[in-house]
């Protein structure tokens, strides 16, 4: 039949789910082995004065903003992945627009995993250089998600303007 919307709605779609997938067993598979290697409140150093492993139970958000809303936080991750479900469904965007969506998903779904399971997500990773909260995988998928989905949804949506004319000018 060819490559029409629907072929590229499933495109995207697979795209989506498939990135959503591979950043849950990264982050699962980490938190994981940091359980296993590094003992509540320890610290391993990787890259000296760089980057360290620091266990810790988080029971707030991303970063540790909010600590002990788990059902909030369940709730909220349950509503982002169904948005980033319904727009990468109901959107017409290139097929690569469609990685950034699945990193957010993904790392919601990875998060929501420890709450769901342990009460609190296992954060780890730590900066030597600099004093920030402790973080894990799934923390960094999603910002790296919203940042690169929002800067491609802007850049996709001005070209898609400018190629439809809707740079219109007052007479």
């Amino acid at each position: 039949m060819g490559y029409g919307p629907a072929s590229a709605r499933g495109l995207r779609y697979t795209v989506f789910w498939l990135v959503a997938v591979i950043v849950v067993i990264v982050d699962q598979a980490t938190k994981a082995a940091v359980r296993m290697l590094v003992s509540a409140g320890g610290v391993s150093t990787l890259i000296p004065g760089i980057l360290n492993l620091t266990r810790v139970q988080n029971t707030g958000a991303a970063f540790g903003v909010g600590k002990g809303g788990s059902a909030f936080f369940v709730a909220f991750a349950v509503v982002a992945i169904i948005v980033c479900c319904t727009i990468v469904w109901r959107s017409e965007f290139p097929v690569l627009l469609a990685i950034p969506f699945g990193f957010i998903a993904g790392g919601g779904v990875g998060n929501m995993i420890d709450r769901l399971s342990a009460g609190s997500v296992t954060d780890f990773l730590s900066l030597g250089f600099v004093s920030f909260p402790v973080f894990n995988v799934a923390d960094v998928c999603v910002t790296i998600g919203v940042i690169v989905g929002f800067i491609g949804w802007a850049v996709w949506d001005a070209r898609r303007e400018r190629r439809e004319g809707g740079d219109t000018e007052a007479a």
